[in-house]
């Protein structure tokens, strides 16, 4: 199934996966896909899914759409496709269109599914997860951002070098390797698909960028 990767500055911030005919993409809150963003219209464009087809639609934005650095009124998207509103980059992904051994890319984990995390459904017994946490960036161009972990499922990391998931447990933290060939490390140890636990002030790398772990 499609899905819509969103990142600033390099840093994933939202998975979206497209499950509707029709989803729209803006500021307001409404819409499907939000980016609160003035770069970006209340209502800036469309995604329409046809049979296995997924077409992107500006709808008269003031900033326009782009979609692999040009500017479009409808495209047909392809996968690996990067789309941008205003500063933002957002990756499209169809599963459906890999082919060859490098783009087979699954999601094998006891957790949940990243892109469930971005659909607001949050646990119905939410007062037993744990408290507030944050991912601080160190390094990079989006050094000093922080990215409050209020889903259950947060994914870090550039799409196409290496995304990492961080998932809310009754327990705590725990972070796991997604995708990528560049593979994150914990304090320095390399960690894969098993989820690993997290503690207040972990070191996470990944993609080339120092991130903290920071709980409060």
């Amino acid at each position: 199934m499609p899905k819509m990767i969103v990142s600033i500055d390099g840093v994933v911030i939202r998975e979206v996966l497209l499950t509707k005919d029709r989803a729209t993409l803006g500021r307001r809150p409404y819409n499907d896909i939000v980016i609160d963003n003035l770069a970006v219209s209340g209502e800036h464009a469309l995604l329409q899914m046809a049979g296995n087809q997924v077409y992107l639609e500006d709808l008269n934005s003031t900033n326009g759409t782009y979609v692999n650095g040009k500017a479009i009124k409808k495209q047909l998207l392809q996968n690996g496709d990067n789309i941008e509103v205003g500063k933002y980059q957002i990756k499209f992904i169809d599963d459906a269109e890999k082919q060859g051994p490098d783009k087979s890319i699954s999601v094998k984990s006891s957790t949940p599914e990243p892109t469930s995390s971005f659909t607001s459904q949050e646990p119905t017994n939410f007062s037993t997860l744990p408290g507030q946490a944050a991912i601080r960036v160190l390094s990079g161009a989006a050094a000093g951002r922080e990215v409050t972990l209020t889903k259950v499922v947060t994914t870090i990391g550039k799409p196409g070098i290496a995304i990492a998931a961080i998932s809310r447990r009754n327990n705590g933290f725990v972070i796991h390797h997604v995708e990528g060939t560049d593979i994150p490390a914990l304090n320095g140890n390399l960690i894969g698909a098993e989820p690993v636990s997290l503690k207040n002030g972990d070191l996470i790398g990944l993609a080339g960028t120092q991130m903290q772990f920071v709980e409060s």
